[in-house]
């Protein structure tokens, strides 16, 4: 089993960083003097993972070394890892399936779902965070994103580059740093796919904020989410988020408003919209 020299170098990072954010009190090892790096040592790690001292460095440091899934399940649970982080370590190491195609093929029956949707916002969306498709409810929620240049049609970039949107996120810092570790979940399945590569690299570059949360290495799955935006014309908006896989890599997330209040102001929005039209 070859693992690409691209996964190797995120595998690296990945084991550094958990590694280093386990103390030695969690582990039940002794501090020890002159400790000189946050969190446990690589030898310690491999002690309590029952492997080599030299195998496990040459891992860390990206080295062409196979890494069975049994050892690997050992080093997941000295470093606690969680189920996400869990599946991201295999991912890197090689152990899954090649990622399936995400160029977004969006069915006419996906088309007739969003619009089906009525004044629930609803977009379908690849891994990427592209949105590929949206019914009027969305456009008229996060209209700058879907007006945008195809490069940037994309919720990530949305969260990260527009501060004066119509619609902002309330708890953006909170939602931000999700959002980057389930995109980092996913890009473990494409980080040898220049489009993915090209897209960190444009996100690290031209923003801060972007490059320190993904430096951190953290992963986690999509799921069902509370989220509360500032509406430039219409104050608060609280939604449940819903995300359902529609096909391999492509999901359809739906916005339901979670107040009467919000259910309100979404169908004066589209009343708007209408008229306007």
């Amino acid at each position: 089993m070859r693992v690409a020299e691209g996964k190797r170098t995120d595998l690296s990072a990945f084991l550094r960083t958990r590694r280093e954010r386990i103390t030695p009190e969690m582990v039940e090892l002794a501090p020890g003097p002159r400790r000189r790096t946050p969190g446990l040592r690589r030898e310690e790690v491999a002690q309590l993972a029952g492997v080599g001292v030299t195998w496990y460095t040459w891992l860390e440091q990206g080295r062409p070394i196979n890494a069975s899934t049994q050892v690997l399940d050992a080093i997941a649970r000295t470093l606690r890892l969680d189920g996400a982080e869990r599946q991201h370590l295999y991912r890197l190491a090689g152990h899954t399936e090649p990622a399936p195609d995400d160029s977004g093929q969006v069915t006419p029956e996906m088309r007739q779902i969003l619009d089906r949707l009525g004044d629930m916002p609803a977009c379908v969306a690849n891994s990427r965070c592209d949105a590929l498709a949206w019914n009027a409810a969305y456009e008229t929620l996060f209209p700058e994103m879907v007006n945008a240049p195809e490069g940037e049609r994309n919720s990530l970039w949305y969260t990260c580059f527009n501060p004066a949107a119509t619609t902002l996120l309330l708890n953006r810092d909170q939602e931000l740093a999700r959002s980057v570790a389930v995109f980092r979940s996913a890009y473990s399945r494409h980080v040898d796919d220049p489009c993915w590569q090209d897209f960190v690299r444009r996100l690290c570059a031209e923003s801060a904020e972007f490059a320190l949360l993904w430096a951190r290495q953290d992963v986690a799955e999509p799921g069902p989410r509370e989220k509360a935006f500032k509406h430039v014309e219409q104050g608060e908006l609280r939604f449940s988020t819903t995300s359902l896989m529609a096909a391999p890599e492509i999901r359809l997330i739906v916005y339901t408003p979670a107040n009467e209040a919000t259910w309100d102001a979404m169908r004066e929005l589209l009343d708007k919209g209408q008229t306007a039209r």
